[in-house]
């Protein structure tokens, strides 16, 4: 099997290879790829060969199964199947000292992740919502974001994973004179549950800083025969196994509820017929994806 994730740095690939470790133990081999995100990840899932699963943000399933007016993203969002909501991704917006708040980035230059990551799509909602308008925003990943902030060629940075990530842990210290800014705009939190990122969750972070967060969410595709069988079978195996994902996995883990009630997505019935019973190749060519098309098409209008 196959499962589609994120950045190497970020929690979602972390959580990957915690779920390959514990299907190995049960005689499943699940091979973890790195993307761009959740919007390459659901077009994965749809599209390719060998790639059963993937984690994504439960604003990006959300964004697809509404815009019901394009006609590809209405035909993927009948395959995609949710088969455990995971746990709330914080958004960590990371800037210079100078700034404090989300509202602080008007006019500013700001790197919004790279196209296809649901960061991406996630820091463009947040500035529709809010009405706070950069004056630039930069299509880069996180690894170049945060250098091209500590050079100062950008004010501020999002990225949307749970904490704690261990590109914000490893690669910021304390002389490098960056903050997490928080995110109170009235108009943001209408739409996305209010979390905080505790102090010192990161060394160089001495405050509790209040943010938002979305729902990260393993999805696979609507199969029939035996790839529904394989994706029940390790359904099944998570859910039986969450204690031991608990104790040695990522520590996201503990926040993880699996009955969680995602509101607009059921179960995939191939992962629930089993719970009833219970006690991927990596994108080379340049192919264009519709998903990312079509949510660049809605945000320009």
């Amino acid at each position: 099997m196959g499962i589609v994730t994120g950045s190497t740095k970020g929690t979602y690939y972390q959580f990957g290879l915690n779920l390959a470790s514990l299907l190995e133990r049960n005689d499943i081999s699940l091979d973890v790829s790195a993307s761009n995100g959740s919007v390459e990840n659901i077009y994965a899932v749809y599209k390719r060969p060998n790639t059963q699963l993937g984690i994504v943000q439960a604003d990006v399933l959300a964004f697809v199964s509404r815009v019901q007016t394009d006609p590809v993203l209405k035909k993927i969002a009948q395959k995609i199947k949710m088969v455990f909501p995971l746990y709330n991704e914080e958004i960590h917006l990371v800037g210079q000292n100078t700034l404090q708040s989300f509202s602080d980035l008007q006019g500013k230059r700001v790197a919004i992740g790279k196209e296809g990551s649901g960061t991406y799509l996630t820091a463009q909602l947040l500035f529709e919502i809010s009405g706070i308008r950069p004056s630039e925003k930069i299509t880069i990943g996180t690894n170049d974001a945060l250098q091209a902030l500590k050079e100062g060629t950008v004010d501020a940075m999002f990225y949307v994973a749970g904490y704690p990530v261990k590109l914000l842990s490893s690669e910021i210290t304390a002389e490098d004179n960056l903050s997490l800014l928080s995110i109170l705009d009235k108009e943001i939190i209408n739409f996305y549950p209010q979390t905080t990122i505790p102090a010192e969750t990161y060394s160089w972070q001495q405050e509790d800083v209040p943010t938002v967060a979305v729902k990260a969410v393993l999805i696979s595709f609507n199969f029939r025969y035996a790839n529904c069988q394989n994706v029940g079978r390790a359904g099944q195996l998570i859910y039986e196994n969450m204690d031991w994902l608990k104790q040695h996995g990522h520590p996201k883990w503990l926040a993880v509820d699996l009955n969680y009630p995602l509101k607009g997505w059921q179960q995939y019935d191939c992962v629930k017929k089993r719970l009833v019973h219970s006690s991927f190749v990596p994108n080379t060519t340049d192919e264009v994806n519709p998903v990312l098309q079509a949510i660049k098409g809605v945000l320009q209008e």
